[in-house]
């Protein structure tokens, strides 16, 4: 798939078809998500891939918009090991942009995928550290659904030109 194509047809897929993600697919997915940037090139994620019917199926006791996880073959938790930063508080970004990697790897492979947002909610982190028995250097940022989708990609152009400034700050805002 042509890159633009995936960015601009990448959408959150909520309904899953039946079929498993195959080893070559995962390895392709993780490794795009490993090619992400980082400060200062730390590369500071883990990755816990779930397939196991009863996790998918414990995640929305705790992490109520995850409830498609319960029909998604596979679920892909990105977490930041605290123990590899170069520069403290910088795994969010990185690990941002490690799941954008992987969603848009996804939507190359022809597989569906959506965020679900982990950090900063309490209830999801404490749940996700429980049900996987993580450390406390490791924390849970994202946890994304995936596996084939049983709805449409379609391109949508979001583009908001009033959302774009050049050089500084319109001078008219009155909303400071």
């Amino acid at each position: 798939m042509e890159l633009f194509d995936a960015i601009h047809t990448r959408r959150s897929i909520r309904k899953f078809a039946p079929g498993e993600v195959t080893q070559e697919q995962l390895r392709r997915l993780l490794g795009a998500a490993m090619t992400a940037p980082s400060a200062g090139n730390a590369q500071p994620w883990q990755f816990i891939v779930i397939t196991d019917r009863a996790l998918l199926d414990a995640v929305p006791t705790f992490s109520q918009y995850a409830a498609m996880a319960r029909q998604a073959p596979m679920g892909i938790l990105v977490c930041g090991d605290l123990s590899l930063e170069k520069y403290p508080g910088y795994w969010i970004q990185d690990c941002s942009a490690a799941t954008q990697n992987l969603l848009l790897a996804a939507r190359g492979l022809g597989l569906g995928t959506v965020w679900t947002g982990v950090h900063p909610i309490e209830e999801r982190v404490a749940g996700f550290r429980k049900l996987l028995n993580l450390p406390d250097r490791i924390m849970p940022l994202s946890f994304i659904v995936l596996g084939h989708p049983a709805q449409e990609h379609r391109h949508e152009d979001r583009y908001k030109a009033e959302r774009v400034h050049l050089n500084a700050w319109p001078a008219k805002d009155d909303t400071r």
